[in-house]
């Protein structure tokens, strides 16, 4: 993969001892600068030429691919261009490394960041892992909701859902051996002393069902001693704070449970549904839920829940409106509740001010530590302005949109409506969302957005699809928003070093409690790479050179990869690229992830992944990492 985006060449190379380029003349530094300039630059044509990738169902692979007017031939690839350079740039830096000593540490522009320590502690599994289970699940496709992956502000804690295991057991701890009910779903409590990681509790549901999918999203407070799991497709028709469980009358409906730890015991302490849970069972018409807890998040103190329901249908706006209402298709909605010492109600039932049918509001939602700052997304708002509340339309269909609503004496009210300056049809911005603890910055994940190129904040950034692929390749971005006082404004736009076509770079992300560190996921990413690339420049460039080579034998298509951004004195700058130790096509690693409050320990996840010597197909795994 490419090393440095074309904006993050040193800095020498481009307004050095020399012209701007490799012709930097004899002097050896210049000259050293100059190879860093050419595989710096042969990345930037990787990303306009790798629409090499086949995905399934979207494009027949052969060995010479032709789409309408747009023919590719590998020989003649940006990357075959680029792996012929970094051989040579590689030799030239060993042999100047060697020879002159000012080589050995040549002038780096201000936006390369030093390579993080980052370092793989832990690769965990379900102590009852089964084909399946998709253990650590919360991809961006649609079949596969949620984030099934909370972490403690402290690292300490953490809790993996597995929303496809089928446990019929109830309450903590129970039979891990019956598979009697289908993908009811389970989550696993981990906890750690030093670099070691128990399982402190196998968690299930009050009222396990079939295809519940329990544990397809899981949020833990900063203390890690309330957690939040939502079961997006129970099916009971009740209403509010511990109703009825036993009945089945409306298909999806979803649900959110509340455990809570006392040591190191678990107990759950509320069975939350909606207000309007959805259109029951009527004989021939079948029951319509709003699959209340799509999205869910917990504030770090624990006493305010978010939970968002994409599918309700309520034509209402603003906070506390008819929810009662059936006209708007899929408008979506989020509730809000708060615990008082250890009683949960709903405090607000939120739309946003421009709700129309589906727009998919509550997609993805994240809460600020306080719980007075709510960001929610509706992935396919189609307002075609740009920035921070643009006038409303409906030009740009799916692009996407952020709202952020603020709490002031239990009263809700709607701060911004934030779309992205690079808004374009189809992004889908608001694949996921993350929010700092102090609610003033929040990171919102793009993950069908189209440009191809790489780092943050590049200029231009049109689409970049070839002729004949069409407008959308799913290449994906990341955005960062800030508040000041009242008022937002967007601080960065992030792509991957690596940006390519169908890697759904943003489809996952999350943010640290300081709002400083960020990791955005691609789940889809296709290197065979293994672990985390090096902190130094030479080490680097001679394992890119082995990894390009390896890449190009030995692709593992769908594997997945995770990207860490760091943030100093408002600027962003890439920290390292992870691969789990244990790389395989189709682990789809980074389905999840989470960061603790300072960012220096994460967790990804692998929904995909199939355990040692790959005996357990699609079971799952988690990987924690820290520096």
């Amino acid at each position: 993969m490419p090393p440095f985006p074309a904006s993050q060449v040193p800095e020498r190379s481009r307004r050095g001892a020399g012209p701007a380029g490799p012709a930097g003349g004899p002097d050896k530094p210049a000259l050293f600068q100059g190879f860093v300039w050419a595989y710096g630059n042969a990345a930037a044509s990787i990303a306009a030429n790798n629409a090499r990738k086949t995905r399934r169902g979207r494009m027949a692979e052969t060995s010479c691919r032709t789409c309408a007017n747009y023919t590719y031939n590998p020989a003649h690839s940006g990357e075959h261009i680029m792996r012929q350079i970094a051989v040579v740039a590689t030799v030239a830096l060993l042999l100047l490394v060697t020879v002159h000593p000012r080589a050995q540490a040549p002038t780096l522009n201000r936006e390369i960041a030093p390579m993080l320590p980052v370092k793989q502690i832990a690769y965990l599994r379900a102590s009852n892992a089964e084909s399946l289970d998709h253990f650590a699940c919360g991809g961006g496709n649609q079949g596969h909701t949620g984030t099934s992956i909370g972490m403690s502000g402290d690292g300490q804690t953490l809790a993996v859902g597995a929303p496809f295991e089928s446990g019929g057991s109830r309450g903590i701890n129970g039979n891990q051996n019956d598979n009697s009910m289908y993908a009811a779903g389970a989550v696993y409590v981990f906890t750690r002393n030093g670099n070691a990681w128990t399982q402190q509790a196998y968690v299930k549901a009050s009222n396990p069902g079939v295809n519940d999918h329990f544990g397809s999203s899981v949020a833990l407070s900063r203390d890690g001693n309330t957690m939040a799991v939502a079961a997006h497709w129970e099916s009971s028709a009740a209403t509010g704070v511990n109703g009825n469980q036993n009945d089945d009358s409306i298909p999806q409906a979803g649900a959110v449970y509340v455990f809570t730890r006392t040591g190191t015991t678990w107990t759950q302490q509320a069975y939350i549904k909606a207000s309007n849970t959805g259109k029951a069972d009527e004989g021939n018409t079948p029951g319509d839920g709003d699959q209340f807890g799509f999205s869910l998040a917990l504030s770090g103190d624990g006493n305010t829940l978010a939970a968002g329901a994409i599918s309700e249908d309520s034509a209402a706006q603003g906070i506390n409106g008819n929810d009662k209402d059936d006209s708007a298709l899929s408008a979506g909605a989020v509730y809000v509740f708060s615990r008082t010492g250890t009683t949960w109600r709903q405090q607000a039932y939120v739309k946003p001010a421009t709700n129309e049918a589906g727009d998919l509001f509550g997609f993805s939602v994240g809460l600020s530590y306080d719980g007075s700052t709510l960001a929610a997304a509706a992935f396919n708002e189609s307002t075609s302005g740009r920035g921070i509340n643009p006038p409303h339309d409906n030009k740009f269909g799916q692009s996407g949109a952020l709202f952020v609503f603020t709490r002031q004496n239990g009263s809700w009210s709607q701060q911004a409506f934030i779309k992205g300056s690079r808004s374009e049809p189809s992004d889908g911005f608001g694949y996921a969302t993350s929010i700092s603890s102090d609610g003033n910055t929040i990171a919102v994940g793009v993950g069908d957005e189209s440009c191809l190129t790489p780092g943050i904040d590049p200029p231009g950034c049109a689409d970049d699809a070839p002729p004949g692929r069409g407008a959308n390749i799913w290449a994906g971005a990341a955005y960062v928003f800030v508040r000041n006082g009242t008022t937002w404004s967007e601080q960065s736009f992030i792509k991957a070093p690596n940006a390519r076509p169908y890697s759904s770079f943003g489809a996952r992300l999350a943010l640290s409690g300081d709002g400083n560190s960020l990791a955005v996921t691609s789940y889809l990413e296709d290197s065979a790479g293994r672990g985390i690339r090096p902190p130094n420049l030479r080490q680097f460039l001679i394992q890119e050179v082995f990894n390009a080579w390896r890449e190009h034998k030995d692709e593992a298509e769908e594997s997945g990869a995770a990207y860490l951004f760091t943030r100093t004195a408002g600027k962003w700058t890439a920290g390292a690229y992870i691969k789990g130790d244990n790389t395989d096509a189709g682990d789809e690693f980074g389905s999840a992830v989470a960061l603790n409050d300072d960012g220096h320990t994460f967790v990804v996840g692998a929904h995909q992944e199939d355990g040692p010597n790959n005996a357990v197909a699609d079971s799952g795994a988690a990987y924690v990492f820290a520096y």
